[in-house]
């Protein structure tokens, strides 16, 4: 698969990219290759916001648990799990589509990563179990000390960062710049952001998700997973947690889950805005009437929308 080019549908959180995504893909015989950080995870669904068994069996998707919760999952693993599912997707008479909001995945598709310097097993994780206890101010303060191109991040990206600084005094920053390995695929990129209307369609999409089982499902998972998972790390399961147990209401559960999505969604616009190549991006609205023509055309290359 080296040297093609990929489709790539991403935006920010509740921006409408799956529902998109799933008619583009039906009409056009694809495979949605997933490309979310949080989706990777087994058993956290409702929060995530996975595609449901019915859209799974009128698409095939990739890239959706793939990991167990306690696992540390980089981007470049799942850069190495992608090229599979495309070349699984191109065997079957089906065109890969990449869908998600992860952008440091997407990078690591299209511009693999560095060759990454190796780390002392015991120091990694005394320091995680250290970072683990800080607040993502915290997070942000060290960073901007050891590497400020990157604390603008979210915590993933701030611990990653923050890592590398400290246990081989080398930027994170600097080896993005400097050691990046060459590119292997091209990709046209279809941006979707519905503009002032986000912040509404988080919330909504907050109170859905409490609507439909995510207390129930959290309650499920504290039972079977560390509290240490990383996959816990996934935007609102932190403040589900403590509305399941007892530590807040659950009207102040749901404000925080939605300052907190709406603020990882400020982060991801900032990425899509800066990360892109502007002669290779199109940009709709999911409130565009004519937005099924406008994707269209993007799918099959007939110049901007």
């Amino acid at each position: 698969m080296a040297g093609a080019e990929l489709r790539i549908i991403c935006g920010p959180t509740a921006a409408g990219k799956s529902r998109l995504a799933l008619a583009l893909a039906e009409r056009y015989r694809a495979t949605i290759i997933s490309a979310d950080s949080r989706q990777v995870y087994r058993a956290f669904d409702i929060g995530t916001a996975k595609p449901t068994a019915s859209e799974r069996a009128r698409v095939p998707h990739a890239g959706i648990d793939v990991a167990e919760p306690e696992e540390r999952y980089s981007a470049a693993k799942w850069a190495t799990g992608a090229a599979g599912w495309i070349g699984t997707s191109l065997a079957a008479g089906r065109t890969p589509v990449i869908v998600g909001g992860t952008g440091l995945y997407l990078r690591a598709l299209i511009q693999p990563l560095f060759e990454e310097p190796p780390l002392d097993a015991a120091q990694r994780m005394a320091l995680a179990l250290h970072l683990d206890s800080l607040s993502l101010a915290e997070l942000r303060a060290w960073c901007e000390r050891v590497d400020p191109p990157l604390a603008g991040l979210g915590r993933t990206q701030l611990l990653r960062a923050i890592e590398m600084a400290t246990l081989t005094g080398q930027r994170l920053s600097d080896l993005h710049r400097l050691a990046a390995r060459a590119p292997v695929h091209t990709a046209r990129y279809l941006v979707v952001d519905p503009g002032p209307s986000l912040s509404e369609r988080i919330a909504a999409r907050v109170d859905a998700m409490l609507s439909n089982g995510w207390a129930d499902e959290v309650r499920a998972l504290l039972g079977t997973v560390s509290e240490t998972a990383p996959a816990w790390k996934a935007s609102g399961y932190g403040w589900v947690r403590a509305l399941v147990e007892g530590r807040i209401a659950e009207a102040e559960a749901r404000e925080r889950i939605v300052i907190e999505t709406r603020q990882y969604a400020k982060r991801q616009r900032t990425w899509f805005r800066h990360q892109l190549p502007p002669d290779r991006t199109t940009r709709v609205s999911p409130d565009d009437p004519e937005l099924d023509r406008l994707a269209a055309q993007w799918w099959e290359g007939k110049g901007e929308a």
